[in-house]
């Protein structure tokens, strides 16, 4: 598959050579004898103010050719990314077969040259503005010599000052992580034959679309494609997305950071942890496959949290119905009934009735626990009823201790 190109330094264009070798030309001719020496009716100061004037025409030439040339990369750009979008939405449908992927990545070949043409006429273009940058400043040093010598005076040899360079519209780290992704994506296309699993089709696939786009995207907003609005919205958007993740990531027992929808190197370990343990290409992108790990994680564990919830429900009920204070069933279900019976153990007890086991209570059962393994034994008597007892020193005898 086809490459991106890489920035590369070219020579002047023809058109700009064209209108230099032209103005030449003209003050050749009207010296009135060729060669390259003007005749005495010559005006060197005139010729070198017109070769100025071509010369700031030029820049002006250049600039909007590189608009025009920027222009086009962002339309070629979006319709790239676009037609990489609906790749990658394919695998959402279950009647989708190797076959299917197979002929789709096929069908980005088309938009992924025209992007690939547009990129390289931008390169082009910056090229040709900064060869008419430099055709401006020599000739602007050759104006300031002639007006010297029309004044009989020598002008001293002066370093010309150094032309403007064009800012780069594709920047090269950039450019670099498309090619990267690129080369990935070609990769994995042919890893793929008709014999394999549609599941390892579609997550290598995926993977790698995705990362695709996410590069291209990095690209197209690097070159200035977004307005403000556009750019804004993205960042919002991307910073919600983010932070959602970064939640579910942390409930699914994978440390993403701090949450502060910054996509950052922790999230992309976190990301790449859950890939490892679910199997996947270790990208650090939620791709489809990605997104179905988390939930089989995130429904893992709200199961997990169940069972831990039910087992500390039944120790619960064992507890106050020891201490008499629940005569419910001990299944585990949390009842409005229950929080009365425990409301009533924790007023016995002496601490706030807040119906939850919390470390006030705990450390109150504790004391009682304690308390009572102090008192000696009492001598049994020959013929009595049993001591009374008070309701916590009931409930310390009978429940274990909590932890």
């Amino acid at each position: 598959m086809p490459r991106t190109p890489t920035p590369r330094r070219r020579g002047a264009p023809w058109s700009v050579a064209v209108l230099i070798v032209a103005a030449l030309a003209a003050a050749a001719c009207s010296s009135g004898s060729p060669g390259p020496s003007p005749s005495p009716s010559s005006d060197p100061v005139k010729e070198a103010k017109d070769r100025v004037h071509e010369a700031k025409k030029g820049v002006a030439d250049a600039q909007s050719a590189l608009d025009a040339a920027s222009a086009g990369f962002c339309d070629s750009a979006r319709t790239y990314i676009e037609a990489i979008d609906r790749y990658g939405k394919a695998f959402d449908k279950r009647e989708t077969t190797v076959g299917d992927i197979q002929t789709l990545g096929a069908d980005l070949a088309a938009p992924q040259g025209a992007v690939q043409s547009s990129a390289q006429a931008v390169l082009d273009a910056r090229d040709a503005l900064d060869a008419a940058n430099r055709e401006l400043v020599d000739a602007n040093q050759a104006l300031a010599e002639a007006k010297a010598a029309a004044k009989g005076k020598t002008k001293k040899p002066t370093p010309s000052p150094p032309a403007t360079t064009a800012p780069s519209p594709l920047p090269t780290a950039s450019i670099e992580r498309v090619q990267q992704a690129e080369q990935d994506f070609s990769d994995a296309s042919k890893s793929i034959t008709p014999q394999t699993a549609l599941r390892d089709a579609s997550a290598t696939f995926n993977s790698a679309a995705l990362s695709l786009q996410m590069a291209w995207l990095n690209l197209f907003s690097d070159a200035g494609c977004m307005t403000d609005e556009q750019s804004a919205k993205a960042v919002e958007t991307v910073r919600a997305f983010t932070t959602r993740l970064q939640q579910d990531l942390q409930a699914a027992g994978y440390d993403p950071g701090k949450v502060d929808g910054v996509y950052g190197p922790q999230t992309v370990a976190a990301v790449k942890a859950l890939q490892k343990d679910a199997g996947l290409p270790q990208t650090g992108f939620v791709d489809q496959a990605t997104a179905k790990a988390l939930d089989d994680a995130l429904h893992a564990k709200s199961a997990e949290a169940a069972a831990l919830a039910a087992t500390e429900t039944t120790a619960v009920q064992t507890t106050l119905k020891l201490a008499g204070y629940w005569d419910g069933p001990v299944d585990g279900n949390w009842t409005p009934e229950l929080t009365s019976a425990l409301k009533k153990f924790q007023t016995d007890l002496g601490v706030e009735p807040t119906g939850v086991v919390d470390a006030a209570t705990i450390a109150a059962l504790e004391d009682a626990l304690g308390a009572l393994r102090e008192q000696p034994p009492p001598s049994p008597p020959a013929t009595s009823a049993p001591p009374a007892t008070t309701a916590a020193t009931t409930a310390a005898t009978s429940a274990p201790t909590a932890s």
